[in-house]
């Protein structure tokens, strides 16, 4: 038998859980039904894509070529700045259906090349333009085309011209049903140099939130060799697990809660918010002002 046949045998005859960990990670969580707790029942309107960044979910998580446990529990997902975006891209970005000219779509284009039946082997390319990422744009063209015009896509606004984009390639391999390898490999098919950042991010999901009786889990930095970086994850039911990194790269922390200043307009509880790394990493880049620190008991983590 190959080396997927053997796996495949284990878990059905030793119960070896090669499959807990695999890409049960949705690339869109904000505007769907599971999200949707309004009275009027529009999931589109309620959670929309802009409060994603800020808004923790209740019943899943969302992010670029992501892995996590089979309960969802402990996720692990890829973020990206070209320095020219107004947030983070963390997600998919797509249109509702009263954006669309044709119902809802997704504006991206990213591909699954490969996995094999227990997840052992997984490969992802994601597309990513060196300009900014045109929401507005895409927005406004699908709503004034009719339902007889051609869809506007991500194509049409030419932020692919000259090939003015990155290759983001992330791939998953599993040495046993708990030691995962994660490579990111980045290629510019442009013309000259441009700028990324690559923000490899984990994070608990939030149900402490939700279940006044739960118990919440916790990221913080943990002992590793020199030139390397170590967050160990806690949680009452996964354990402890480790997410080591290569390269002694900074660390940021806050926690996976909602910013109801900005999505409510009612203080926050803690200074440490959902979309606290977004803001750190454009906002602040941006006018060299604004600081963020560590949170002590940290939910969500960018490295």
């Amino acid at each position: 038998m190959s080396a997927e046949e053997i796996r495949l045998a284990e878990v059905r005859e030793q119960k070896i859980p090669w499959k807990k960990w695999g890409p049960y990670l949705s690339e869109r969580q904000w505007g769907t039904v599971r999200e949707d707790y309004s009275d009027s029942g529009d999931a589109w309107n309620y959670f929309p894509h802009d409060q994603a960044r800020s808004r923790a979910y209740r019943w899943g998580e969302d992010g670029l070529a992501g892995l996590c446990d089979d309960r969802q529990r402990l996720c692990f997902a890829l973020a990206l700045w070209n320095g020219q975006d107004p947030i983070l891209k963390e997600r998919l970005f797509g249109l509702t259906n009263n954006e669309a000219n044709h119902g809802e779509d997704v504006k991206e284009y990213y591909f699954y090349l490969d996995s094999t039946p227990t997840h052992s082997y997984m490969k992802y390319l994601y597309k990513y333009p060196q300009a900014a990422y045109p929401y507005l744009n895409l927005v406004e063209t699908n709503r004034r085309r009719g339902r007889q015009d051609f869809e506007y896509e991500l194509l049409d606004t030419g932020v692919f011209d000259q090939d003015r984009y990155f290759d983001v390639f992330v791939e998953y391999a599993k040495a046993s049903p708990e030691d995962i390898l994660i490579q990111i490999t980045i290629h510019n098919r442009g013309p000259e140099a441009a700028e990324v950042h690559v923000l490899p991010t984990l994070w608990f999901r939030n149900q402490w939130s939700w279940q006044s009786q739960a118990d919440r889990p916790r990221l913080r930095r943990g002992a590793g060799t020199p030139g390397t970086g170590v967050i160990q994850a806690s949680d009452p039911e996964l354990g402890e697990r480790y997410f080591s990194c290569e390269g002694d790269m900074p660390l940021l922390f806050t926690e996976n809660e909602t910013n109801t200043q900005r999505i409510f307009g009612v203080p926050n509880r803690s200074p440490y918010v959902k979309d606290s790394i977004n803001n750190h990493v454009v906002t602040a880049r941006r006018t060299r002002s604004t600081r963020i620190k560590r949170a002590r008991r940290p939910q969500r983590i960018i490295t």
